[in-house]
């Protein structure tokens, strides 16, 4: 991180500290209880804890085991992407899969990731912000770490590991490939994927659209110096890294999540079979672009574009995941949650996803962060619910460890953001746990979601349509907050502002004393700039 970005960091949360900072106790919106100094504020539902965990003990008190747990991550893929969202064959890519899981579980319209995918794939795996943990944006080629920031982070494979789980990562991993921070050292029995995301491995052999740099040999040396990874690769804890396949071709790329599957089928038959419970995170490398269709999916896509296509290879690889763990008779007893890492990235358009709101991945606004998110549990969790109440990825570090059995072991040296959801989730009539998403962009502060509220004290701008990653300015909103009501207004348009809403000094306040936890437990820097 530059100094510049340091001191603007700096100064960004030393505004808010230095506020009069009002607990959120005091704020007249909050009902949310701090039970401790280094957990999230949480809404408490007894009733709805006393269902849930009677659910969980009369499961287990009859399997004998606690329960699977497995995280289906899609790359990039936009809210309005699944049919159950609006989007499927409305837009040309049909998914019965997350479809029918959509209906036979819980469909979640208000939950949030983080803006890009190293921030959100790191926050599950810790309950923590990027920003307490460093890893604020992805790690791209030339990038130079000064710090392994997973050194002294405590990670939820490495949590449930302890407590007797088999952890597996099968597929895109993109937080950190050097050596400690791979996932079979933080955490993970075994890894079987990709370190970076898909255009970072085509880009050195797609002429087509990297002509200056695919046919410069120069040029093309300087990106193989950076020794960023063009492989898929296998690795087990304690053990070496092997090279399975080198992506030599966007043929070979065009394959890879078929190759994942494949290997995620087969490592579901092998730990079914075992005693202990598993913890199986399966992570896509579609459908973050450049995307190129797998020849048995080319055209099957009722648009027959290749973000198209690949959002039916994924739809069917879901079903196919999901049809392996109930073939291998362990479907009572899993845990599913299907959901992306951020909003579609549309500077790449049309290879791009939909999403019905403001912005695109990146940004802060709804389209970058607003993500489908749907949990599904056979048995356990009542079909055909939907919840437009909060829910952050951060939450499933939290309810994991609470599904595992050691809600105990969530970390208390360290602030943690995420909250236990597990009551929400599993309680027929369940509401949320969360009061509020609080939203970062790499080191800025820039907007919290409280109820239907949104208020921005900092916003991305997009200077050309769809550029809204490479032709951006992150701005100050000027003389008050901007303030939306989502309900009325989900596309962030028009600002209701104090004239029309008597909660903006409140919010403030809320995030004001979000901003005060940093003070005992601050941001950490491992040299990733903005």
């Amino acid at each position: 991180m530059c100094l510049r970005n340091l001191r603007a960091l700096a100064l960004h949360t030393a505004i808010l500290v230095a506020l009069p900072t009002v607990a959120p106790a005091q704020s007249v919106m909050t009902q949310a209880i701090r039970t401790s100094e280094a957990q999230e504020p949480a809404l408490i539902h007894a009733d709805q804890q006393s269902a849930a965990q009677q659910k969980l003990d009369t499961l287990y008190t009859r399997l004998g085991k606690r329960p699977n747990i497995v995280w289906l991550v899609v790359d990039d893929m936009g809210y309005g992407d699944p049919g159950a969202y609006g989007g499927g064959a409305a837009i040309g890519a049909a998914t019965p899969n997350m479809d029918r899981l959509a209906r036979e579980g819980l469909r979640l319209t208000s939950a949030y990731s983080q803006p890009t995918c190293t921030p959100t794939r790191s926050a599950i795996l810790t309950g923590r912000l990027p920003v307490r943990t460093g890893l604020t944006r992805p790690i791209l080629a030339g990038d130079k770490i000064t710090k392994n920031p997973w050194a002294d982070e405590v990670s939820l494979p490495t949590l449930l590991g302890g407590a007797g789980y088999k952890t597996v990562l099968s597929g895109k991993w993109h937080v950190g490939e050097s050596e400690g921070m791979r996932p079979h050292e933080v955490g993970f029995d075994e890894f079987y994927g990709f370190y970076e995301a898909e255009k970072e491995i085509t880009q050195g052999v797609d002429k087509r659209r990297y002509p200056d740099l695919v046919l410069n040999p120069e040029r093309l040396a300087m990106l193989r110096k950076t020794g960023s990874s063009t492989a898929l690769v296998q690795a087990v804890k304690g053990g070496p890294v092997s090279q399975v396949e080198e992506i030599d071709s966007i043929e070979k790329m065009a394959e890879g999540d078929r190759m994942l599957k494949e290997f995620t089928v087969k490592k579901i038959k092998e730990l079914a079979s075992g005693t202990a419970p598993f913890f199986l995170e399966h992570c896509f490398m579609k459908v973050h672009a450049d995307n190129f269709a797998s020849k048995a999916f080319e055209g099957k896509s009722g648009s027959k574009y290749p973000y198209k296509d690949d959002v039916v290879e994924v739809d069917a690889y879901i079903g196919e995941i999901v049809d392996a763990l109930d073939q291998a008779g362990v479907l009572d007893n899993t845990f599913i949650f299907v959901t992306s890492d951020n909003g579609p990235q549309l500077d790449s358009w049309p290879d791009s996803g939909y999403t019905p709101f403001r912005g695109a991945k990146g940004s802060a606004w709804e389209g970058g962060i607003r993500i489908p998110a749907i949990a599904y549990w056979k048995g356990m969790i009542k079909p055909g619910r939907e919840s437009d109440e909060l829910f952050d990825l951060m939450d499933l570090f939290n309810t994991s460890l609470s599904l595992g059995g050691i809600r105990d072991k969530v970390p208390v040296d360290r602030y943690i953001d995420g909250i236990d959801q597990t009551s929400f989730l599993l309680a027929d009539d369940g509401r949320s746990n969360r009061e509020k998403v609080f939203v970062w962009n790499e080191q800025n502060l820039m907007a919290m979601r409280m109820y239907e509220y949104k208020i921005h004290v900092k916003v991305v701008e997009t200077k050309a349509q769809w550029l809204n990653i490479d032709m951006t300015t992150v701005s100050d909103v000027g003389l008050a907050p901007w303030l939306f009501n989502l309900y009325i207004d989900p596309k962030e348009e028009y600002p209701v502002g104090h004239r029309m809403n008597a909660f903006l000094a409140s919010m403030l306040a809320e995030m004001k004393a979000h901003a005060a936890t940093f003070k005992k437990y601050p941001a950490k820097n491992i040299g990733l700039g903005q």
